[in-house]
C-alpha cells in the first residue's frame, strides 16, 4: 500500500518534487565509475490543498519495489551511493508510529551527497560535496529537508564545471600543455603546502558549539563552516582567531560540550600533535600541550578522532601515517594520502587537561580506527587506568580502499566488508611502557562490523555501559544494520531490514532520564529500491517506534548532532 507523504515542496530553481521514482543505473566500465546515469520516472500526479493556512503538496508515492529493468552493460546502484538530484528540498513527512512528545528539536546529519562535477565522477566516498539533512521534530511532526553546503570548493566546481580543489582522493587536472605542466606542477606543490589548494568541503561532521553556533567540519581547518540549522543555509567560514591555521589540518571530530571544545592539530613538519581547547563563545583556541610522535617515520599518525576523560586527553598515534610522497601523487594509491608503517610501532598518549603534561605514552598492538567511542578513568588496585574504546578494523588498512565508489556500487550483496570490532585500550598511568588492546565484545554478535558510533552524551568521558553503532547482517560490502551494544553484559541487539544501508545511529536522551539508555535512536536509512526513510528506535528495547519516508532517495551520510528546540 502506497504511503502518503505531505510536503511543502521547496526546490532549487523553484522546481516542485512530485512523486518521483529514482532508478540509478551505473556503468561498470572502469574503476572510476564512468558514465553514471540517472533515470527519473515521474509516476504519480501532484495535487495540492490548503491545510491550516499553509499550501502543501500531497504526494502519492510509488510502491516500494520499482520494476526491474535490464539494460545491456549497466546495473542498478544502491541509492546510498548516488548523488542527490537537487540542490535543496524541504517538506513535512508523514509519520508511521508515534514520536515521543518530549522529542522536540532538530537532528542534523552531514555527509557527502554529490559525487560528480561536469563530466567527472569522483572515486571515493569521502570525495563527495557536503550535503546537510535535517529532521526537525515538533510535537510529533517532522519537517525535513536537505541542502548542499556552499563551500568554496563546491561553488567553484559548480561555476567552472570541474574539480578545483584537492579532495580526499581527487586532484584537479593540470593544463595539457607540457611546458605549462612543468610550472603548474611546481605551483601545485606550493599551493599544497600553503594550503591554498586544499578543500574546504566540510563533508564529515556537524557540531553544535556551546554558544549555539552550528559548524560543519572536515580535516582541513579551512573546512570549518557555520550553517543555519533551521534553513540549512551556509553562513560562512568559522574564522579562528589564534594563528594556528598555518598547520592546515585538524581532527575531523572535535569533542564539544556546553562549555568548551577540544581538538587535535597534527604537525606535519615536526611530527606530533597540538592539543588545543576553545571556550564556548570564543573563536580562539589555546594550546594546552604538544605530543611528539614516537615513531621514526616522517609523518604523524592519522587522527580522524580521539577521546577525552574527565581529566585527560587520549591521543592516538596509529601506524597509518601521513605521507608526503602520496600527498604529491596525481593518482592515488590504495592508502591515498597515508602510508602503513607497522614496523614503527603503534602508540597511545595521555595528556593532562589541566597542565598539558604527558602522563602516559605507551606502545600498543597495531590498530586502525576512524572513530573513538568514549574513554574514562578507572581504579584498578589503587592505580588509575585509562579505558578508551574505539571502532577498530583489526589493523586492516583495506577498509580505506573498500570505500571507493566503484567497489561500493559493484559489490553490493557480496561479503567483502573487512572485519571490525570494539577495540578497548587499557592504558596504565604508572609509567608502564606498554598498554593493552583487547576486544570488548564478541564481534560475531554485531556481524563483525563496527563503526559510526554514538553514546548518551551525558556519559562523555565517564564510565558508560551502552553504545550505538552500525553493525552488519552478512553477507555485505558495507555496514547494513544498527547495533546496540551492552558493554557490561557483553550482549548486542541488532536492527536490520533487507536491502537497507542505515547511517550513524544517533542517541538523544530523554530529559530527566535516570537510565543511560532512556531515549531514542535516530538514523536515516537508504533503501535498495531507491527510497529512503528516517527511523526512530527505542534506546532501551531497540525496537522501532516510528519511521517517516522521504519522497525521494537520499544517499548515505556520515555524522550528526542534536539541537534542542529551546
Amino acid at each position: 500500500m502506497a504511503s502518503l507523504i505531505t510536503t511543502k515542496a521547496i526546490m532549487s530553481h523553484h522546481h516542485v518534487l512530485s512523486s518521483t521514482r529514482i532508478t540509478t543505473l551505473c556503468s561498470d566500465k572502469s574503476i572510476d565509475d564512468k558514465q553514471i546515469k540517472t533515470k527519473l520516472q515521474i509516476s504519480n500526479r501532484l495535487s495540492s490543498r490548503r491545510i491550516s493556512g499553509v499550501t502543501r503538496a500531497v504526494i502519492d508515492s510509488p510502491a516500494s519495489s520499482p520494476e526491474k529493468e535490464k539494460m545491456e552493460g549497466e546495473r542498478r546502484c544502491h541509492v546510498a551511493w548516488t548523488s542527490v538530484q537537487q540542490e535543496k528540498w524541504e517538506g513535512e513527512l508523514t509519520v508511521q508510529g508515534k514520536i515521543p512528545t518530549w522529542l522536540n528539536g532538530t537532528y542534523l546529519r552531514n555527509g557527502p551527497g554529490l559525487w560528480n562535477v561536469g563530466d567527472h565522477d569522483f572515486r571515493h566516498l569521502f570525495d563527495g560535496y557536503s550535503t546537510l539533512v535535517k529532521l526537525q521534530f515538533d510535537d510529533g511532526r517532522i519537517l525535513s529537508g536537505h541542502r548542499l553546503l556552499e563551500s568554496d570548493a563546491y561553488k567553484a566546481a559548480k561555476k567552472h564545471k570541474k574539480l578545483c580543489y584537492r579532495e580526499f582522493s581527487e586532484t584537479p587536472k593540470p593544463a595539457r600543455n607540457s611546458f605549462k605542466n612543468l610550472f603548474s606542477g611546481i605551483g601545485e606543490i606550493v599551493k599544497l603546502f600553503s594550503g591554498e589548494s586544499l578543500t574546504d568541503n566540510a563533508n564529515t561532521g556537524v557540531v553544535r558549539l556551546g554558544d549555539g553556533r552550528v559548524m560543519c567540519l572536515t580535516e582541513t581547518q579551512k573546512g570549518s563552516i557555520l550553517v543555519d540549522h533551521e534553513t540549512l543555509e551556509t553562513i560562512g567560514k568559522f574564522e579562528y582567531d589564534d594563528g594556528l591555521c598555518d598547520h592546515m589540518i585538524q581532527s575531523a571530530h572535535p569533542i564539544v560540550t556546553e562549555t568548551e571544545m577540544w581538538t587535535l592539530i597534527p604537525d606535519l613538519v615536526k611530527p606530533g600533535y597540538r592539543v588545543v581547547r576553545m571556550e564556548a563563545g570564543s573563536n580562539k583556541r589555546e594550546v594546552v600541550g604538544r605530543v611528539k610522535c614516537r615513531a621514526g617515520s616522517w609523518g604523524p599518525g592519522w587522527v580522524h578522532s580521539f577521546a577525552v576523560t574527565e581529566n585527560y586527553v587520549v591521543i592516538p598515534e596509529m601506524p597509518l601515517r601521513y605521507s608526503v610522497k602520496n600527498l604529491l601523487r596525481a593518482e592515488p594509491t590504495p592508502l591515498y594520502k597515508f602510508e602503513w608503517c607497522p614496523d614503527d610501532g603503534a602508540f597511545v598518549h595521555v595528556m593532562s587537561k589541566l597542565t598539558g603534561e604527558i602522563v602516559a605514552s605507551v606502545e600498543v598492538p597495531a590498530y586502525v580506527t576512524f572513530h573513538f567511542i568514549n574513554a574514562y578513568e578507572e581504579d584498578e588496585n589503587g592505580e588509575t587506568v585509562i579505558i578508551a574504546d574505539c571502532c577498530e578494523h583489526n589493523a586492516d588498512t583495506r577498509i580505506l580502499d573498500m570505500l571507493r565508489l566503484h567497489t561500493l556500487r559493484s559489490s553490493h550483496g557480496h561479503d567483502v566488508l573487512p572485519d571490525a570490532r570494539i577495540g578497548r585500550f587499557k592504558i596504565p598511568l604508572d609509567g608502564s611502557k606498554y598498554g593493552k588492546l583487547e576486544t570488548a565484545v564478541d564481534a560475531e554478535k554485531h556481524g563483525r562490523a563496527m563503526d559510526m558510533c554514538s553514546i548518551n552524551p551525558l556519559y562523555l568521558g565517564l564510565k558508560y555501559r551502552y553504545l550505538y553503532a552500525c553493525g552488519a547482517q552478512r553477507p555485505c560490502n558495507f555496514p547494513n544494520a544498527l547495533s546496540k551494544v551492552d558493554l557490561v553484559e557483553k550482549e548486542v541487539k541488532n536492527w536490520h531490514e533487507h536491502g537497507v544501508i542505515p547511517s550513524e545511529p544517533f542517541f538523544v536522551p530523554r530529559p530527566g532520564a535516570t537510565h543511560e539508555d532512556d531515549g531514542v535512536v535516530i538514523s536515516i536509512v537508504s533503501e535498495e529500491n531507491g527510497g529512503s526513510f528516517a527511523i526512530l528506535l527505542d534506546g532501551s528495547s531497540f525496537e522501532e517506534i516510528a519511521r517517516a519516508k522521504f519522497p525521494y532517495g537520499l544517499p548515505y551520510g556520515l555524522h550528526g548532532c542534536w539541537i534542542p528546540k529551546h
